[in-house]
């Protein structure tokens, strides 16, 4: 894996100031496919829907979390919520969403966010050697290892997804 990403995104430019060892994973997005943004991305680079991971925010008991999951399944809210020792959970509204990190739907990076949220990543993600994120712009994906992932963003590991 390469440490030379292009310059661009927060993501691309937090990886590179930690030093962390990743590969910039770029695709033609289209948004007439069909397809959510992780399956496309998956299906686009020829990679294991389970290593692709997608970003969201949710809203747990007042405070925007960050939920780390593969995209082969759904975010848990009730599992979210225990997992950072809340009660409820539910999805922010997007706006929130793309306020609180500085991102657009579909392209939120768990990485480089404008403001640092508590965040989660699924525990099966750490299955994997690799696992791919956005890299904060639809269309591009980096890929890491899980452990990295979880240092940098300074997450927790809980099983907060479902099938």
């Amino acid at each position: 894996m390469s440490r030379k990403a292009p310059r661009g995104t927060p993501a691309l430019l937090a990886l590179e100031a930690a030093g962390v060892a990743h590969t910039v994973r770029a695709y033609e997005h289209d948004p007439r496919s069909g397809l959510s943004y992780g399956a496309e991305a998956a299906a686009a680079l020829g990679v294991e829907p389970a290593r692709v991971l997608k970003t969201l925010v949710a809203d747990v008991d007042g405070q925007l979390v960050v939920a780390v999951v593969p995209v082969t399944g759904e975010l848990d809210l009730k599992a979210l919520a225990a997992a950072v020792g809340g009660k409820r959970a539910t999805m922010a509204e997007p706006g929130v969403a793309e306020r609180a990190t500085g991102y657009v739907i579909g392209g939120i990076s768990p990485l480089g966010q404008r403001q640092r949220l508590s965040a989660v990543v699924d525990s099966t993600a750490t299955a994997h050697a690799t696992v791919l994120v956005s890299a904060g712009r639809r269309g591009l994906d980096v890929e890491l290892s899980p452990a990295d992932l979880v240092a940098l963003t300074g997450a927790t590991t809980a099983r907060i997804g479902r099938p």
